[in-house]
């Protein structure tokens, strides 16, 4: 019988997970199917490969990076530790909670040249179509390899989309923008924090990018920061030249106007209104379409698309949990396709997304949501030999670092939480967040 076929779309940290999940099933002795990972950037790790370009690529496609300089997790590490590689055993020391986006880059990357995946992935390649013929009961995928400019199309037994949900902007509009001669633009853009220096700036939005933006530039000294909210504003205690007000309503020259009467003159407007879950790549028939939410719509186990049980989708919820969710996943639909967990029936796989929404929506507040993920991650790795961890400690370093952000939101990634993993607690970084303007790994990882 001829080895089955897998299509892994995208090698950020969803697609390296699924393929890290197949190279621990051979690394066990098992027979695996046959895999190729397209990845339309020249290298792996998703939006945490940093790139300076916006809009465009090279490649003449949509640029796929949101990632800015200067970026430090927002979370714990803790909370997104890998169960088979610890950071101490990537770094062998020991480091702090919040590491800037060099240090996680890093981190990802040791994973998957330990486990020798790379030879799975086609880099440079676009996926442009998928296909299910019905009769063959096959995948045929297309893919351009922008660097020969060519097409390349194969057929495939599986489809797993791991393309992610950060890098289509959601763009709003606002009366005046066409007119507006300061800068406007989406996070999905946002590189430099620098470049607002002595400005005043104005970030529409109250997401985790509109807190994270706001502070860098802040930390790097642009003159003064309004959010602007269209519900609630986000309630932190921001610095005096840091000020919440109700929704934007127009533009008027570089004078922004707002719901509660209010007017600020600004020099840009930072648009930070989310991502669309976006592939153009694929037919209706097969196209993912839901809300930002931790219950996905219409996939089975979080995983399984309920209209074509032979695809799957990775990373697609609301994360509280990220990459240690992603692993979860990934060993899962693993099983799931070499035979090891079987499929329900139909009417199951479909009530279940329909069961996961209804509990979501029943959930009172944070806390509640960050137990709910952590139980659908144990859920996963129940059923799977992923290696098990403390949830409860993952849980506990998110409550303690919402508890730290209410307390000081400019000081909380001065603090440190206990692995799930190792159960040793983070010492504390060598320089507060605030004072460490280089975010580089050789920075970060000095004991001196």
């Amino acid at each position: 019988m001829a080895k089955k076929r897998i299509c892994i779309i995208g090698a950020g940290p969803s697609g390296l997970a699924q393929l890290r999940a197949f190279q621990s099933a051979a690394n066990s002795g098992a027979e695996i199917p046959e895999i190729v990972c397209y990845e339309k950037q020249s290298d792996w790790g998703g939006l945490w490969n940093y790139t300076w370009r916006t809009g465009v690529g090279e490649d003449g496609e949509p640029c796929h990076g949101s990632m800015y300089r200067y970026l430090w997790s927002n979370g714990p590490k803790e909370g997104l530790e890998f169960a088979d590689y610890t950071f101490d055993e990537h770094f062998g020391q020991e480091i702090a909670s919040y590491p800037p986006r060099a240090v996680l880059f890093d981190y990802i990357k040791g994973r998957v040249d330990k486990a020798g995946v790379r030879d799975w992935i086609k880099f440079n390649h676009v996926v442009r179509d998928v296909r299910f013929d019905e009769a063959s009961s096959t995948f045929t995928v297309t893919a351009r390899n922008s660097k020969d400019d060519c097409e390349v199309s194969k057929e495939f037994d599986h489809v797993i989309v791991a393309s992610g949900h950060f890098s289509s902007p959601n763009v709003p509009y606002y009366p005046g923008f066409e007119s507006y001669n300061g800068r406007i633009l989406h996070a999905h853009d946002f590189r430099d924090a620098r470049e607002f220096a002595d400005k005043d700036i104005l970030i529409l939005g109250t997401s985790y990018s509109a807190e994270d933006i706001g502070s860098q530039c802040w930390k790097y000294g642009c003159k003064s920061v309004t959010v602007a909210h269209r519900t609630a504003p986000m309630g932190y205690d921001w610095p005096e030249n840091w000020k919440e007000v109700q929704a934007l309503v127009r533009v008027d020259g570089r004078t922004a106007h707002f719901k509660d009467g209010s007017s600020k003159t600004v020099d840009a407007i930072i648009l930070c209104t989310g991502y669309k879950h976006h592939f153009s790549f694929l037919p209706d028939d097969l196209r993912l379409k839901t809300a930002n939410r931790l219950a996905a719509a219409d996939l089975y186990k979080g995983v399984v698309w309920t209209k074509n049980p032979k695809m799957f989708y990775l990373g697609m919820q609301d994360q509280w949990y990220t990459f240690n969710m992603f692993d979860a996943q990934a060993w899962w639909v693993r099983d799931c396709i070499m035979g090891r967990i079987p499929l329900p029936d139909q009417p199951v796989i479909e009530a279940d997304p329909v069961a996961r929404e209804a509990a979501e929506d029943a959930l009172e507040d944070d806390y509640a949501c960050i137990r709910y993920q952590g139980a659908y991650v144990e859920e996963l790795i129940a059923e799977t030999d992923y290696p098990s961890f403390d949830i409860e400690a993952a849980n506990q370093a998110f409550f303690d670092w919402k508890k730290h952000k209410k307390k000081g939101i400019m000081q909380f990634r001065d603090h440190g939480y206990t692995s799930p993993m190792t159960g040793k607690k983070a010492p504390p970084h060598h320089t507060s967040w605030v004072e460490a303007l280089d975010d580089s790994l050789e920075s970060y990882l000095q004991t001196g």
